[in-house]
């Protein structure tokens, strides 16, 4: 909030940020805001202005059985990768965080470099390695590489989640009889589940939106929904790719919307942790 006794410079300064932040904003959004509308265009051709109003484009996409079989695909993929993720990412945070030795510095940064690393070179690296030993163009080989995409969010959102977190209240379960395994479901698993719940989002986003990898390493049985929309571009702009991207955008909302109420849960937990 600007102050009242705030001078003239300071004010100009303040307003003229956010109507900057604001323009920027928007020209990030207004791509995604563009390709909704043309999702409803009755024409065959993705252009403005629209020639009508249809669902058309929607209805191809639920009855097309190279679209479903896709979408089938992302959907068996994406959520095994997720719990992966989740499984691997949670118990390596909390060590991170619990316990110092050395190389920690080290093995924080080989956790979270598929993070930064160029995913292309993953592709190539997993499918060098992946086809000698038959993972190449299976859903074992693809649920693998999209957890090891996905654990990098994991780790950081439960490492920022422990952040001040009380472990006397982990001894204090202990001396009360519970077994190390009781007190981690018990105790904190529970205080831990937003950062755990809201790393899981990211790591299912990361999975579901994935394309590259999966062009390395995915068969013709394997096709998920981002390569399939970029063999559409590649080979045939269809408004059915418009469709998909309406409802992967409806869903990134949904998933920014949970975060936001995962944050929110998470604040009154350290503020009833801490009365």
């Amino acid at each position: 909030m600007l102050p009242p006794y705030a001078s003239l410079p300071e004010k100009l300064w303040y307003y003229s940020f956010r109507v900057f932040c604001g323009l920027v904003l928007l020209f990030l959004v207004t791509p995604i805001l563009v390709i909704i509308p043309l999702s409803f265009n009755s024409d065959s051709i993705l252009m403005y202005p629209m020639s009508g109003f249809s669902l058309r484009w929607y209805e191809e996409f639920f009855h097309s059985d190279i679209w479903t079989h896709a979408l089938k695909n992302s959907l068996i993929v994406a959520p095994f990768a997720t719990l992966l993720a989740m499984a691997l990412g949670t118990p390596a945070a909390i060590g991170l965080t619990r316990i110092d030795f050395p190389g920690k510095a080290l093995l924080m940064a080989v956790l979270i470099s598929p993070m930064v690393v160029p995913v292309v070179i993953v592709g190539v690296a997993t499918y060098l390695v992946f086809a000698p030993i038959g993972l190449s163009g299976s859903y074992l080989g693809l649920i693998m590489v999209h957890a090891a995409l996905g654990v990098p969010f994991v780790v950081t959102t439960v490492c920022a989640t422990l952040q001040g977190f009380d472990y006397n209240l982990v001894r204090a379960a202990t001396s009360l009889g519970a077994s190390p395994l009781t007190a981690f479901f018990r105790v904190t698993l529970p205080l831990v589940a937003p950062g755990v719940i809201s790393g899981g989002l990211f790591a299912f986003g990361t999975s579901f939106d994935e394309v590259v990898v999966t062009l390395f390493l995915a068969g013709p049985q394997q096709t998920t929904l981002p390569r399939q929309m970029f063999a559409g571009i590649r080979e045939n702009i269809s408004p059915t790719i418009a469709a998909v991207a309406t409802i992967l955008t409806i869903i990134s909302v949904l998933m920014l919307l949970t975060l936001e109420w995962l944050r929110g849960r998470n604040e009154r937990l350290r503020t009833a942790v801490a009365e």
